[in-house]
């Protein structure tokens, strides 16, 4: 027990404290050592009473976790490693679980999931720590998904919205918008009193960067705070990451906050716990992951929810993102995920191609929950809009055999070539629920059918200018959206 090392008065005031505490006594304590190091991965014997998860510190200053007990060494995955660290270092138990700071004084920050800054600011000043891995919140404790979490894309609010409190799935192939999605989910609640954090797992650098500088660009970096392992981060860095992320939207969802956290993406963050278990000699199952995959991503989403009043009232929102090859949606990852969360968006390799973006494939598309949670003046427009656009895409498919066809089809098929050009969406422009609901009123009273193609976008806007000045809430009635949408329609037409 080492006496404190604190400057001044208070250094003073705290030996003499310790002087006049101290007792004379057998104190019984474990020494261990390392027998091997490397590939992120420390074996270590003599410490038999070393517990799963417990923190471990080794001589020359290096961290690591306990991540496997066997019957004569331990395994444990580095956290922070020197160059000193080598066979025969001594190691000791710390009685210590992970944690890492949360508060207000994470926002605005770029922290790795230890805590540390990678921004180059000086430390974050929090009062509270939370624990990395927790049990999710008990079925009593949480209440039922009904407030809407808008994304600001009109595809998702409106025909696959999204819950506060909810897990939503984002997958895709590689370079198909997935990030973007999620990017433009976390833009659009600078005005919804959402508090974000956005996770990166195992991502390049530049990477990294762009999305650090597309949050800083866009006013969102004030309200979300980013957690980074990136790729040439230790894989036991890798592997805590979305649990440290998750702890830090967890405290603000205890305060009776809501809460917004993407992890991107959990693809990356299979592989690394791959990784480790193989090198700590698990056991491998389905293409050489360990029995465990499913049961760590479910309870890392599990705590994902809505609280009952009760207990605070917050609500974390979970967008987990997951890469898909070629398509293939039915491998061991997705197939994982698509049964944990509430629901996925996918991403379609052929209508990016095509220059339809968001790249959303609505027929592939589902929100087990969001609809309750939708506005009813939107669930309502959007019931009519989403239904015509899945008849269109059936109806798009038998024009390929050079059919000829009846004139009420041809105009359906023309509607429906509208709705896609509606649907199409430029990254960071995000519209505001009212402006949803406008466009969509005006599309199901046909008031687009005589606009060409190219005047959708020229339209959309004048929908958005009138929505800003009209006055009109999501409240008024039917009526009065269909008249103020008309005459917004009219007056610059």
């Amino acid at each position: 027990m080492a006496p404190p090392d604190a400057p001044g008065a208070a250094g003073l005031a705290g030996r003499a404290k310790w002087l006049e505490d101290y007792r004379f006594g057998l104190r019984v304590t474990e020494q261990g050592s390392v027998v091997s190091v490397g590939d992120g991965i420390a074996w270590v014997r003599g410490l038999p009473s070393a517990a799963m998860d417990e923190l471990l510190r080794f001589a020359d200053g290096s961290e690591a976790l306990v991540f496997h007990l066997g019957r004569e060494v331990l395994g444990a995955v580095l956290l922070h490693q020197t160059e000193r660290l080598t066979a025969g270092t001594g190691a000791s138990l710390t009685g210590r679980r992970l944690g890492i700071p949360a508060g207000e004084a994470l926002l605005g920050r770029v922290i790795d999931p230890l805590g540390a800054p990678l921004d180059g600011r000086p430390a974050p000043q929090c009062r509270a720590r939370r624990s990395l891995d927790v049990m999710s919140p008990p079925i009593v404790a949480r209440d039922f998904v009904d407030a809407p979490l808008y994304t600001g894309v009109k595809m998702v609010d409106a025909l696959v919205p999204i819950g506060r409190g909810q897990r939503q799935l984002i997958i895709g192939d590689n370079g198909t918008g997935k990030t973007a999605l999620a990017l433009d989910a976390i833009v659009n609640q600078r005005a919804q009193d959402v508090v974000c954090v956005y996770v990166l797992i195992g991502q390049k650098r530049s990477s990294v960067v762009d999305v650090v500088e597309t949050l800083r660009t866009n006013d969102a970096l004030a309200y979300a705070t980013v957690v980074v392992a990136e790729a040439t981060a230790l894989p036991g860095l890798r592997y805590l990451a979305p649990f440290a992320g998750c702890a830090v939207a967890e405290a603000w969802m205890a305060q009776g906050r809501d809460t917004l956290v993407v992890y991107d993406d959990l693809t990356t963050h299979a592989r690394t716990h791959r990784e480790l278990s193989l090198l700590l000699r698990r056991p491998p199952g389905r293409e050489a992951y360990p029995g465990d995959i499913f049961y760590l991503h479910s309870r890392l989403l599990e705590r994902a929810t809505r609280l009952a009043a009760e207990h605070g009232g917050g609500s974390m929102t979970a967008l987990p993102i997951v890469e898909t090859e070629q398509g293939e949606i039915a491998t061991y990852i997705p197939t994982n995920l698509i049964s944990i969360t509430d629901g996925q968006i996918y991403l379609d390799r052929p209508l990016f191609d095509a220059g339809f973006l968001p790249a959303i494939d609505i027929t592939r598309s589902v929100s087990r929950i969001g609809g309750k949670a939708q506005h009813p003046r939107i669930k309502e427009e959007a019931g009519r809009t989403k239904l015509d656009y899945l008849q269109f895409l059936e109806l798009e498919a038998f024009t390929r055999f050079g059919a000829r066809l009846e004139p009420s089809v041809e105009a359906r098929i023309r509607r429906g070539r509208l709705l896609r050009e509606l649907l199409k969406q430029d990254e960071r422009a995000p519209l505001a629920a009212e402006s949803q609901l406008a466009w969509l009123v005006a599309f199901n009273d046909g008031l687009l059918d005589a606009v060409e193609a190219g005047a959708i976008p020229a339209a959309v806007a004048r929908l958005e200018r009138g929505v800003r000045t009209g006055g009109l809430t999501l409240a008024d009635s039917r009526t009065a959206w269909a008249g103020a949408v008309k005459s917004w329609l009219g007056k610059e037409a």
